[in-house]
């Protein structure tokens, strides 16, 4: 079912770039304001099938007004089944597109996982061990990452810093592998390998290169043919803002309560975080991920296997996913936030249960939402 709206909303101009600093609003921007909650409230409660609308509905319709989400889509999996497929809002304010289950999102962190499977896919293939020195695979390492292992990049327990925030890993630098390398380990390591946990987006784009470098082919190259084409995934790919994508949605980020287009001065988060795809594509992914076909038994359980520390201590981290239970149930899922964008990928596999939300917004708000559609579905049968 898919609930799309059926009202116009007039596009918000903007006349001045904003940032997310706290401005005073000016008498413009709460008109605009009340303007945009307004229209959207009538986009997301007067939709066509409002009439045949069911917990889930009701619970993101309000929760899209709360937060300003222009346009999200839901697909929930119960026992291999798709029972709820459905799109909210609009995938372009300006336009008045609606957002669907084939609208293409930035799916951000979410990403990690499908780098995470490569590199298993590669495992599996004898080309690469999992406890293999960096060093093996990628070119002029720091002597300070001589002791890095590939497992530690997968688990965020290297110690390398992590680039965001850092100026120099902007997009429109296009940084080559040896750039990217020799300008990263210009920092220290924050900690000796396996010591501590602390989320790295460096270690993931590190990654990548080693897909590159023992593949022998690109990383886009290589995730096509190894995983999207096999699976049918037809929409997943590189964000690469100037390629012209179909159904892509735009991403807004809030200023003052008001919704602008996001800021594309982006990271180069390559195969950390630069991934769009659509509920439909990622239920694909799901399916997957129930069978042994793409992934082996072992190498599923290899990434859903909490992290040890060097202290024996544990932390619920996989390869590329949070392994946190929710409310009782064993949980397994990621989010993804890029600059006007928020994904999320929740799955319950004593429930036989995943629920896949992506929208265009900066609040980092999908896994919540994800996990709280799941609450609707634990005691459902398919």
């Amino acid at each position: 079912m898919f609930v799309n709206n059926s009202c116009t909303v007039h596009p918000i101009k903007i006349t001045a770039k904003f940032t997310m600093a706290h401005r005073p609003v000016t008498r413009y921007q709460s008109n605009m304001k009340r303007l945009f909650c307004t229209l959207l409230g009538f986009a997301i409660l007067l939709a066509p099938t409002v009439s045949f609308a069911d917990e889930a509905d009701t619970f993101l319709q309000s929760e899209m007004q709360k937060h300003q989400i222009a346009g999200l889509s839901l697909m929930v999996i119960k026992s291999g089944r798709q029972v709820k497929a459905a799109g909210y809002g609009v995938a372009n304010l300006e336009l008045n597109v609606p957002a669907t289950t084939n609208t293409v999102y930035e799916i951000g962190s979410v990403t990690k996982q499908f780098t995470a499977a490569g590199i298993l896919l590669l495992a599996q293939d004898g080309k690469l061990s999992l406890d293999d020195k960096i060093s093996a695979h990628l070119k002029d390492t720091p002597a300070s990452w001589s002791n890095i292992t590939v497992r530690h990049l997968l688990t965020h327990t290297s110690g390398i810093t992590n680039y965001t925030g850092l100026d120099g890993f902007e997009l429109r630098r296009h940084l080559t592998q040896a750039q990217f390398i020799r300008e990263i380990g210009k920092y220290p390591l924050a900690f000796q390998p396996g010591d501590k946990w602390s989320y790295c987006n460096s270690g993931f784009s590190l990654l990548g290169y080693i897909i590159e470098n023992v593949s022998g082919t690109n990383y886009w190259e290589f995730q096509r043919e190894r995983i999207f084409k096999p699976l049918g995934m037809e929409a997943t790919r590189d964000r690469n803002p100037h390629v012209v994508i179909l159904n892509r949605a735009s991403g807004y980020e809030l200023t003052n309560h008001v919704s602008i287009n996001r800021d594309y001065d982006l990271t180069d988060i390559f195969s950390a975080g630069a991934i769009v795809s659509t509920v439909a594509d990622m239920a694909k992914w799901d399916a997957a991920l129930n069978g042994d076909a793409l992934l082996t038994a072992a190498s599923k359980q290899a990434m859903w296997t909490p992290a040890k520390l060097n202290d024996g201590k544990i932390k619920n981290y996989g390869f590329g996913w949070f392994l946190d239970p929710y409310k009782g149930h064993k949980s397994i899922g990621h989010n993804g936030a890029t600059s006007g964008f928020s994904a999320a990928i929740q799955r319950f596999p004593d429930d036989a249960l995943a629920v896949i939300i992506l929208s265009n917004t900066d609040e980092q708000i999908a896994s919540t939402l994800a996990k709280k559609v799941a609450e609707l579905y634990f005691d459902k049968k398919p």
